[in-house]
């Protein structure tokens, strides 16, 4: 790089002389991360061949030409190779973060890849879903762009049918042509920063994103609140770092910090209370993303400042994981063979719910959240007990010998399981319109609202918990879901979630019978 130097290489010239080079003749510039402080330049590229050092130099040399004036340049070189699976996992990811509605209907089964040039994929679609692609032809122009950034190859997307799993229910058919919108998906939500105080940076950020927002990857990531934990830690080579958590009154989020010789005193003033704002990167490390802040700066969120209420996804337009069942054959205690049912049973729908987890950490703020296991539920309409809804879940981590003990659910139990992303839509349909019912039930809905959370569907039903309503007026030793089973003669298999929620329904109703109404809210 010549200082003073007047012409600019542009990007295609650029990748011309990167590509004339060994092993780099399907490059790709995957991007360019400009640091204006320290005045360089960081060009990313991906190749799918093996290169020697000479390439290796040669692209730096390009990219030292390409660079401005004044500024120093660095490559980095990534070997991508378009393996089918690395395809089909890019395009359910990008999907995820862009087209809420395409994701809602595309799984990992029904994108097929066909190596070549170009590689070609397709989605498996219905004539409802094909319909709303045939809609949306940038979508597919979108994901082509996106493959054909992230490998060094040229895509062509289409679409091919796929084969109905069983016989959809009239509800379903009612719901064919209802595909939500991607006019419903949300964008991140942020506020102003405000009592700006500069220690790495001169220039206050204007904005900062709420924190739990922050699910996307972006190398200039601004967040602002206040710090709840500080430590001083060394990489394995014995740089020192700083690990901060801060809290915004949306989440929390912990992250790494790296301090300069020329703000380290002023960074190490900081303490518990203080507010700060941060600008770094949240990047997908083993396909977790990890936030590190380049710049710590104080500001502070507005006086008074209330979080603004995150708008969810609509409810989906079918099942596509889990399907409820109808029970047909079960035992409600001769329940309608006593006085007639209070109205408000009658009237009202209700789904009654239990899970089986890892631990007993329902809050991010709690440590590291626990996962579900099973999800059991089932619902009242009319005051009947008309359907299931049950299943096992991934829990994507290994199971504790106590948990083992407690619930019976085995590591090998839950091989296979979906993950709680592929359940919560079809749980947030089995809910739609239905109070929610429990035993503890906040328990068990703090986890629902923050796994639901993560995938943008906002449990909000009002909640009546049975322990709390067995204690306004039934006088029992205890009030343990197994005591009141026994006081109702229910015989059930207790740490179970589907039976757990099964004897829960019929407590429910027999808890009403007796006290005539729902309790006042």
């Amino acid at each position: 790089m010549t200082e003073g130097k007047t012409r600019i290489m542009d990007q295609q010239e650029f990748l011309a002389r990167v590509r004339a080079e060994e092993g780099l003749a399907r490059a790709v510039l995957r991007k360019i991360v400009v640091d204006v402080r320290a005045k360089k330049c960081l060009f990313e590229l991906v190749t799918d061949a093996a290169y020697p050092a000479a390439s290796e130099q040669a692209a730096l040399a390009a990219a030292e030409e390409a660079a401005p004036a004044g500024f120093s340049a660095q490559i980095r070189i990534r070997k991508h190779v378009a393996d089918p699976q690395l395809v089909r996992h890019a395009i359910l990811r990008f999907l995820s973060e862009n087209y809420s509605a395409a994701a809602a209907c595309i799984r990992d089964e029904d994108i097929e890849v066909e190596l070549g040039d170009p590689v070609r994929f397709t989605f498996g679609v219905d004539e409802a879903e094909r319909g709303y692609f045939e809609r949306n032809p940038a979508l597919m122009e979108s994901v082509e762009a996106m493959l054909s950034h992230s490998f060094c190859n040229a895509f062509r997307g289409g679409l091919t049918d796929k084969e109905k799993g069983g016989v959809p229910s009239d509800e379903e058919e009612d719901d064919a042509d209802e595909l939500p919108s991607d006019d419903d998906y949300r964008p991140v939500r942020n506020f102003p920063v405000v009592d700006f105080e500069g220690i790495d940076l001169a220039e206050a950020p204007r904005l900062a994103t709420y924190i739990s927002d922050c699910t996307f990857a972006s190398d200039t990531l601004t967040v602002c609140g206040e710090i709840t934990h500080i430590q001083e830690r060394e990489t394995q080579k014995g740089k020192p770092y700083i690990r901060f958590t801060i809290s915004d009154k949306t989440g929390a989020l912990s992250f790494s910090y790296f301090p300069r010789k020329k703000t380290e005193a002023k960074i190490r003033e900081l303490k518990v209370g203080d507010s700060i704002v941060c600008t770094g990167a949240n990047e997908l490390y083993n396909e977790r993303l990890s936030y590190t802040a380049r710049y710590i700066n104080r500001g502070a969120q507005p006086a008074g400042f209330v979080p603004e209420k995150r708008k969810g996804r609509p409810v989906p337009a079918r099942y596509t994981t889990v399907r409820p069942e109808k029970i047909v054959d079960y035992n409600q205690l001769n329940l309608f063979e006593q006085a007639a049912l209070p109205d408000d049973l009658v009237n009202n729908s209700f789904v009654v719910f239990d899970l089986e987890t890892t631990g007993l950490v329902n809050t991010p703020t709690g440590g590291n959240m626990d996962a579900i296991t099973e999800i059991g539920a089932v619902k009242i309409v009319g005051g009947e007990i008309r359907e299931k809804f049950t299943t096992f879940v991934d829990p994507q981590r290994k199971l504790d010998a106590e948990i083992v003990r407690l619930t019976g659910i085995t590591d090998e139990m839950l091989k296979g399981a979906p993950k709680i992303a592929e359940v919560i839509p079809d749980f947030y349909k089995f809910c739609d319109g239905c109070y929610l019912v429990g035993h503890n039930v906040q328990f068990d809905y703090k986890f629902i609202q923050y796994y639901g959370a993560q995938e943008d569907y906002m449990f909000e039903q009002r909640t009546f918990d049975t322990m709390t309503i067995a204690q306004s007026f039934l006088f029992l030793s205890n009030y343990k879901l197994n005591t009141l089973a026994d006081h109702y003669g229910v015989v059930f298999n207790h740490h179970r979630a589907g039976d757990d929620a099964l004897a829960t329904a019929k407590i429910f109703i027999e808890l009403i019978k007796a006290k005539k109404c729902l309790p006042k809210a």
